[in-house]
C-alpha cells in the first residue's frame, strides 16, 4: 500500500533563462529526496550554474509558472530563472533534446563550440566544430580557436565558462556551451550573452539544424 501511494520519480530537463547556447540538465526527481519545490530550485540553481538563484521554473514555450512538484510532468522541458523576465526557449534548445533531431547530434553538435573574446562585447560569438581528433588535447582545441579568435594579446592560453571558471581538460568541454577565450589577461566578467543574442544569431543557428535534419535518413 505504501509503494502504490509513493509519488513518482519524474525526469525532466532544465534550461537557464536566455541562454540559448545551454545545452539542457536533466534531473531525476524523487520526492522521497527531494521533499519540497524550494529544495528543487537550490539542486537546479546548483546543477545549472546559475549566476544568481533560481526562483521559479516555468514551461518553455507559454511560460506558465510551475509551483508545485506534483505539477511537474516527467519527460517535460523547463526554464529555470530568477526575478528576471521569462524568455521563450530558443530553437536549438529544443532540437537538442527531441527525438527528430537526436540522430544528427553524434555527427554535429557533440563537438559545438561558441567562444566569446575576452571583454569584447563587440564581437559575435564564433562557433568550433571540433573534429573528433582534437576533442581529447586541450592545447589543440586553443590553437584551433587562436587561428580564428585573434585576441590582441596573442594566443588563447585558457577557456573560460561565462562566469570565469578555467576549462583545465578537454574533457570538460561540453556541446552547445558558451566559452570565453583568455590570453595571459585576466578573465572580464561580462553579460556577455545578453548583449550578444540577436535575430542573426538565431537565423544562423535555424539554418544551421535545418541543414542537419536534411541529412538525417529516413
Amino acid at each position: 500500500m505504501a509503494a502504490s501511494s509513493a509519488a513518482p520519480v519524474k525526469n525532466v530537463v532544465v534550461f537557464r533563462n536566455g541562454d540559448p547556447f545551454f545545452g539542457g540538465h536533466r534531473f531525476v526527481v524523487n520526492q522521497r529526496q527531494v521533499a519540497t519545490m524550494e529544495a528543487f530550485l537550490n539542486e537546479v540553481t546548483q546543477s545549472i550554474g546559475a549566476p544568481l538563484a533560481v526562483r521559479t521554473l516555468y514551461t518553455p514555450r507559454q511560460g506558465h509558472r510551475v509551483s508545485d512538484l506534483h505539477d511537474l510532468q516527467t519527460g517535460a522541458q523547463y526554464v529555470a530563472a530568477g526575478f528576471e523576465r521569462f524568455k521563450k526557449l530558443d530553437l536549438v534548445q529544443r532540437y537538442l533534446i527531441t527525438g527528430n533531431f537526436s540522430k544528427c547530434i553524434p555527427l554535429f553538435l557533440m563537438s559545438l563550440l561558441s567562444v566569446f573574446r575576452n571583454g569584447d562585447l563587440l564581437c559575435p560569438p564564433f562557433r568550433f566544430i571540433i573534429p573528433r581528433s582534437l576533442q581529447q588535447d586541450l592545447d589543440q582545441i586553443l590553437s584551433l580557436i587562436t587561428e580564428k579568435v585573434s585576441l590582441r594579446t596573442g594566443a588563447v592560453r585558457r577557456l573560460c565558462s561565462l562566469d570565469g571558471v578555467s576549462v583545465s581538460s578537454a574533457g570538460e568541454l561540453q556541446t552547445g556551451r558558451c566559452y570565453v577565450a583568455v590570453g595571459t589577461e585576466r578573465f572580464k566578467k561580462l553579460p556577455y550573452v545578453e548583449l550578444l543574442v540577436s535575430k542573426a544569431t538565431e537565423r544562423y543557428f535555424t539554418f544551421f539544424i535545418c541543414m542537419c535534419l536534411e541529412m538525417i535518413p529516413p
